[in-house]
């Protein structure tokens, strides 16, 4: 991408994101990188959402406070913001018009690759509170790309233990063995949390694919930025 259109209005353009862990961090900073090296990053992080969420459901309160967090990426000048949570990223991605940029939910552009298949998808979650969020979206982008594919939720709820345990490679090893079993009833699989990243590698050598949501949400959030710059001319 020119670096060019990585400018607005004459200072190189930023990218936010709000993550609900730290360890999120440095992985979309080189994803961001990789794709982009002329844009700036910021990243904001609260743990207490997702917290909250899971216990109480995406309420009222952890709307409003999602809200505070994303206008904070906002004062700090991003042009998008990308909420790298799953369970959050739907109420998250309505409140872009409130905060006034484009807020990418991560798991929409996976979404939409996965039923592009016409096939049954795999949707693998390790946080229960995930699950919704997902099925929702993914059955939207079904209606909406008139599309034939059907969801199997599997999910791996006795992985996340690991993960905030701080055993990330214990967690990555457990979805990989989940996955491996599941495999045979699918034709792609989908990976519901930005955690799951590193099973994809694993995974390579399976007869269908295996998407998550990282890489493909980032690259939505440069094709943005580039379309804002390019309309400001």
């Amino acid at each position: 991408m020119p670096f060019m259109s990585l400018v607005l209005d004459g200072a190189v353009a930023i990218v936010g994101f709000l993550h609900t862990a730290a360890v999120h961090v440095p992985t979309f900073q080189t994803l961001l990188a990789g794709m982009a090296p002329g844009l700036k990053d910021v990243h904001v992080v609260d743990e207490t959402l997702l917290n909250d969420a899971r216990r109480r459901g995406v309420n009222d309160d952890v709307r409003a406070r999602l809200q505070l967090r994303l206008r904070e990426l906002v004062a700090r000048d991003c042009q998008v913001v990308l909420c790298s949570c799953s369970t959050l990223g739907g109420a998250a991605e309505d409140l872009g018009d409130l905060v006034g940029v484009p807020v990418v939910r991560i798991d929409r552009p996976m979404a939409e690759r996965a039923v592009a298949t016409n096939g049954r998808i795999g949707v693998v979650v390790a946080v229960e509170s995930t699950l919704t969020p997902t099925r929702e979206l993914l059955e939207q982008c079904v209606a909406a790309a008139n599309s034939a594919a059907v969801l199997i939720e599997s999910p791996c709820l006795d992985a996340w233990g690991l993960f905030e345990a701080g055993n990330v490679s214990g967690y990555v090893d457990r979805l990989v063995g989940h996955v491996r079993e599941l495999a045979p009833r699918v034709d792609v699989v989908v990976l519901g949390q930005a955690s799951m990243a590193p099973a994809v590698d694993l995974l390579d050598d399976l007869h269908v694919p295996v998407l998550c949501s990282p890489r493909l949400g980032v690259a939505r959030a440069v094709e943005l930025v580039s379309e804002r710059a390019a309309a400001h001319g």
